[in-house]
């Protein structure tokens, strides 16, 4: 094929994969970023480890992905997580299975990838312009915010991988949305993904145990039931056992105005032997006292308990096992979307076709968080957006060798 003009916009990790894709073909391709450098939430990951995929049956992996799952599906299965370990090793970073299944890095590290990845982008030629803030489509091209001031960029071809709605201030800020919308690109609302909660702490609660973790317990929503840890806030409650959550809370409140996470404290007791062993305390025997000798709870999960139980349940050794086995914990909304890991929404899949280009757009293409959907942490967001960036791809070779 002859040697085409192909702009990326955006330089995360769906940018950066499609780049990869494409340089290797031969074409003359270059991206353009806002930041002054690249895949800055790709590094802001990476302080934690980087969890770069996940090690689970692919077959369940695949269903990660709520809603899109079948829209996603042959991109994913082009680059599975075991592509994903030998691109990155390949690149000189060998990876390794945590206890959870998730897949890290060995330097538990993002920097040495992603150096290695713009170095052997940079070796293919691929051309980096940075500070361009994309403003839209103009005659002839794309409209940018540059240092020197505006100017339109003309190419053959277009990815835009502009980010989601969360973190703005790494660059994803979904500034993009009417530029799109006013082309009649239907783009589904933004809502926090892998969110925390708010919720009506008291004074007394909120200022001792705020930064407290909740360790052994078993959390319940529409989801289902996960085990696990989570963390009182200030503000209500986060974490990734919250986090696993959050698209069913979020949805919950969405949609009937209220939401309740289930605890249960004890997950190791039954219902019967707490409601025994705390009957055998007489009335003069303290609520905390109580607690530790029965069921081995005291600190954050009793203070729990105290809070959001009447003092009446609290006599009765029946009620009182019922609400540690069975503690809803009201929540009154998502905390914001600027704090959120990953946001929900984005460009409908109905707008695109199965190449990823925009129906409304020809030859310009969209993929990573820019698209309607939404995974759970543990890898899953980072592996489709490479997926979706290669993908997207193949869509422009395809369609260039059609013209």
């Amino acid at each position: 094929m002859k040697q085409k003009t192909i702009a990326i916009i955006g330089g995360g990790p769906a940018g950066l994969s499609a780049a990869e894709v494409l340089s290797a073909s031969g074409h003359a391709v270059s991206v353009y970023d806002a930041m002054p450098t690249f895949a800055r939430k790709f590094l802001l990951a990476g302080k934690s480890g980087l969890n770069i995929t996940h090690s689970e049956d692919y077959e369940r992996f695949a269903t990660r992905f709520g809603k899109a799952n079948p829209q996603l599906r042959a991109a994913l299965d082009a680059f599975t997580p075991a592509d994903i370990r030998a691109w990155a090793a390949d690149l000189g970073t060998e990876t390794f299975v945590g206890s959870s299944g998730r897949v890290f890095p060995k330097v538990m590290k993002a920097s040495p990838l992603l150096r290695a990845w713009l170095a052997q982008l940079e070796f293919r030629g691929v051309k980096f312009c940075t500070r361009h803030r994309w403003v839209g489509l103009a005659q002839g091209g794309h409209l940018f915010e540059t240092p020197e001031g505006r100017m339109t960029i003309a190419c053959d071809a277009t990815l835009l991988a502009l980010g989601g709605a969360s973190y703005p201030r790494l660059g994803s800020d979904a500034g993009w949305v009417p530029l799109l919308s006013e082309r009649g690109i239907e783009v589904a609302p933004f809502q926090p993904a892998n969110c925390g909660f708010d919720v009506a702490w008291s004074e007394l609660f909120r200022d001792r145990f705020a930064g407290e973790p909740l360790k052994s317990v078993t959390v319940t929503s529409r989801a289902g039931t996960l085990p696990g840890e989570f963390v009182i806030s200030r503000h209500g409650i986060e974490g990734s056992l919250i986090y696993a959550h959050s698209a069913a809370l979020r949805n919950d409140l969405l949609r009937h105005g209220e939401a309740m996470l289930t605890v249960d404290l004890a997950p190791g007791r039954s219902l019967e032997r707490l409601s025994r062993d705390l009957a055998r305390h007489d009335a003069k025997t303290s609520f905390s006292n109580r607690l530790r000798k029965s069921a081995g709870i005291d600190g954050v999960k009793a203070a729990l308990l105290r809070e959001l139980t009447l003092e009446s349940d609290r006599h009765d050794p029946h009620r009182l096992a019922a609400a540690i086995k069975s503690l809803p914990i009201p929540l009154l909304r998502p905390r914001p979307i600027a704090e959120a890991i990953s946001s929900a929404g984005g460009i409908a899949f109905s707008a695109i076709d199965e190449t990823y280009m925009l129906k409304h757009l020809p030859g310009i293409f969209a993929a990573g968080e820019m698209l309607d959907w939404e995974a759970p942490t543990g890898g899953y967001l980072l592996s489709a957006c490479f997926a979706t960036g290669r993908a997207a791809a193949r869509g422009i070779e395809n369609w260039l060798s059609r013209r």
